[in-house]
């Protein structure tokens, strides 16, 4: 049985994918740009790491043909605010790289390639709750690179067999997001602040709402998609969802497991306006049902079990890297 390459591996979902492969001894490859000391203690002496550029043709079929890969997920790319700011780079990276994971597989004989999309591929005018397969049509340089990306999957999987699969995934709450690394990270650093006992301000109103997915279950979701029976797939994407909450839900929970935690509102008006504008839809419910009736799909984590879950994950962590 090959390895598991994963794209974009020392990101937040790229590091928990990682460790639950890891905890079920299968054999993981990790492919990035990124410095090595994104990765947790507990796991950068367990997996093999390649560094590479998902714009380089070279270095990404080495790392497939030198690693004996049988699986990639698929995770690595720009995102938001550099997307908008460099569109260049973002066609480079998430387009040319998708096209390039693609082609490596179809001239080495991958068996599947997973792939992390995103709700970002919807736009304006959508109902409160999204069907999974609405029109795409994405307000923002990022969305427009996950659909055409999954356009390209949809192709290779049709044209040349790839068992190309994808999620759309809601917002990612998780400890490890990176300060100014996508317009919704607040909602993460929010609770890893204050579960290292500092204080911490929120750039968006108490009623800014989103939709979410905990990071557990997003890694999850892309193992068991992989898994799942391929007779029973009626699609080749899957939107994904988790649970609702509004920015006060978030401080509340949070309060609720540490009280003395010190949190304030200061609206930054110009941030605001982004996401009214360009990502509205993180406050849309995206349908998984098609997700639940062809592979089982069900998120483990809601509000409150996910705010326990991370802030027991930060300050273990920190134990550990003390």
């Amino acid at each position: 049985m090959g390895k598991n390459l994963i794209t974009g591996g020392f990101g937040l979902i790229g590091r928990s994918l990682a460790k639950l492969l890891l905890s079920e001894s299968k054999e993981v490859v990790l492919f990035d740009v990124a410095s090595e000391s994104r990765l947790p203690k507990d796991i950068r002496d367990r997996v093999n790491i390649t560094h590479g550029d998902l714009t380089n043709w070279v270095q990404v079929i080495d790392a497939v043909k030198n690693n004996d890969i049988s699986c990639i997920y698929h995770l690595g790319s720009l995102l938001p605010p550099t997307t908008e700011q460099n569109p260049a780079a973002a066609f480079a990276v998430n387009i040319t790289g998708t096209f390039n994971i693609l082609e490596a597989a179809r001239l080495l004989g991958v068996d599947s390639v997973i792939y992390a999309s995103s709700l970002s591929t919807f736009g304006f005018d959508l109902p409160q709750v999204i069907p999974n397969d609405f029109p795409q049509r994405p307000p923002n340089m990022y969305g427009v690179t996950k659909v055409c990306s999954e356009r390209l999957g949809e192709y290779y999987y049709s044209r040349f067999g790839i068992n190309f699969r994808g999620v759309r995934f809601p917002v990612i709450m998780g400890p490890g997001r990176v300060l100014g690394v996508g317009w919704t990270a607040f909602t993460s650093l929010l609770i890893e602040e204050t579960a290292l006992g500092r204080p911490y301000t929120i750039y968006v109103d108490k009623s800014t709402s989103a939709g979410f997915l905990y990071l557990k279950d997003a890694a999850q979701s892309l193992i068991d998609l992989n898994r799942a029976d391929d007779e029973r797939l009626t699609r080749r994407v899957y939107n994904l969802y988790g649970f609702p909450a509004t920015a006060q839900d978030l401080v509340d929970s949070v309060k609720n497991h540490i009280p003395e935690a010190q949190i304030d509102f200061k609206p930054d008006q110009a941030m605001l306006r982004i996401i009214e504008t360009q990502y509205a839809v993180i406050s849309k419910r995206l349908d998984d049902t098609p997700a639940r009736e062809d592979w089982g799909w069900s998120p483990h984590y809601l509000l409150d079990q996910a705010v326990e879950d991370f802030i027991k994950e930060v300050r273990t962590n920190k134990a550990i890297d003390e």
